[in-house]
């Protein structure tokens, strides 16, 4: 019989960290003087102690290891019991959302996606809003984590491509995956020290600065703001497009270039093809827009970069609303959402190394086409691809486009509109934030859906954030067999 007991340790300490971390927003509360920072201290003492008694109740079971399926189990079980937690302050705070909305927000929030079911954001309780960019935080450096140790680890979409390059190759320099995670953690503190800072400097107060910051390395895209980061232009922009930019590259070269090697991110194939990638798209953009407004070149150069930047990495910022823009932009936008940033980052969606992948195995067959009797193998920086990599990877590509079809259809199934049914199931799928449409593009959100709506995209931005064969594979029935 499957032991839960490790698996449900490890959650149990996890959802108490959570109950720890609502100690600022209630800090935050009471400066602000509003009188809701009792939420937090409800909220906080049950998430921890909830967590602390789950972890005593399995502590007894704990090993030095955890087998595949409590691997499997573990990875999904954080994903799932952190938003129920999470989304304590939503239900008790000024917001009092129902259920369905708070752990819709929770889990938007977990996993990075963006999408919000709050409107008047401009008058809630300072603390509500820096919670949402804590949720976002954590979530960023927990999916680098997954993405780093147990993806590859499970064999899931290709990720084990990167399982000896991750670990192995660090050779004396780096010998446990323990220093990784911890150079990680540094290198992502780091990183929103320094964007919080830029934003300071470029004139955004402390508050704004924090929470904006937090949801910009995470690529999660939440805003103090209904108008988003419209409510801030010019240099601010390009910041937020900078960092952006540095979130969607995988931070293991981060860790490599400070430990002694200064060409770590030019080597990486997906490096170099995520940045050809958003500089076609931004110039592509660029001379669509100057088509309708010939005469702001610079504006134009900036909502580009801005724009395609945060769909492109999943954060999900909007600076204006780009439905203005005509039928090939906003076209243009929803595929790029699906092309996505590096593996080992925070930014979601399909991943530029499997478009790589994949393009590796259509040019080696097309040349067993032209040439019977040659010999051709797909190669990845260099190196053959191995038939288990890339059979992880078609599946995950039929995986998504089979769920991401699904998604749409059941959401049609509940009243919304084509666009909104299809977008609604790429954004949550892919995490990207915002759909297309009038109802959940750049100037809306999804207060307005029905709670059938809702949970279909709490499970559909769960399911991809783990990149779908993570999930799946606990609802087979050998699984549970094995």
């Amino acid at each position: 019989m499957l032991d839960m007991r490790p698996v449900g340790y490890v959650i149990g300490l996890l959802v108490a960290v959570l109950g720890i971390a609502m100690v600022a927003p209630m800090l935050m509360d009471i400066a602000e003087g509003r009188g809701h920072w009792p939420v937090f201290v409800e909220s906080g003492l049950i998430t921890f102690f909830g967590g602390s008694l789950i972890a005593l109740a399995c502590a007894n079971g704990v090993k030095e290891g955890l087998t595949i399926q409590q691997t499997f189990l573990l990875t999904t079980g954080v994903w799932l019991m952190l938003p129920l937690f999470g989304a304590l302050p939503f239900m008790l705070g000024a917001t009092e959302a129902r259920f369905v909305d708070a752990v819709f927000e929770a889990m938007s929030g977990l996993t990075t996606t963006g999408s919000t079911v709050f409107t008047g954001l401009d008058t809630l309780p300072k603390g509500l809003l820096l919670w949402r960019g804590i949720l976002q935080w954590l979530g960023g450096i927990g999916i680098i984590v997954v993405a780093m140790v147990f993806l590859p680890e499970l064999r899931v979409g290709g990720m084990q491509i990167f399982k000896s390059e991750a670990f192995d190759t660090f050779g004396k320099i780096l010998p446990r995956a323990g220093q990784i995670a911890t150079q990680i953690s540094g290198i992502y503190l780091f990183l929103t020290f320094a964007c919080i800072l830029t934003y300071l400097a470029l004139g955004m107060d402390m508050f704004d600065a924090t929470v904006h910051a937090l949801t910009t390395v995470s690529t999660g895209g939440f805003s103090n703001y209904d108008a988003s980061f419209g409510r801030f232009s010019g240099n601010a922009e390009y910041a937020a497009s900078f960092f952006m930019f540095l979130a969607a590259l995988p931070f293991v070269r981060y860790v490599q270039l400070v430990n002694g090697q200064p060409l770590a991110l030019h080597r990486d194939p997906q490096v170099r093809g995520f940045f050809l990638t958003v500089a076609v798209l931004v110039g592509v953009v660029f001379v669509a827009i100057q088509g309708i407004f010939p005469h702001h070149w610079e504006q134009s150069l900036r909502e580009s970069l801005f724009n395609i930047t945060s769909i492109i990495s999943g954060t999900g910022y909007a600076s204006v609303d780009y439905m203005t823009w005509g039928s090939f932009p906003v076209a243009l936008f929803f595929f790029t959402g699906l092309i996505g940033g590096c593996a080992g980052s925070t930014a979601c969606s399909i991943k530029i190394f499997r478009y790589q992948l994949l393009f590796a195995s259509v040019r080696a067959q097309l040349q067993r086409i032209r040439s019977p009797h040659g010999i051709f193998t797909p190669r990845y920086d260099g190196r053959p691809i191995s038939g288990d990599v890339m059979i992880s990877v078609m599946s995950f590509f039929m995986f998504f486009t089979l769920t991401f079809g699904l998604v749409a259809v059941a959401l049609s199934m509940t009243g919304l509109d084509f666009v909104t049914s299809v977008s609604g199931a790429g954004a949550a799928l892919a995490n990207i934030g915002p759909g297309l449409g009038d109802i959940i593009g750049p100037a809306g959100n999804f207060s307005t859906l029905n709670d059938t709506a809702k949970w279909i995209l709490t499970a559909a931005m769960l399911i991809g954030r783990l990149e779908l064969m993570a999930v799946y594979v606990i609802l087979t029935f050998k699984f549970w067999r094995a």
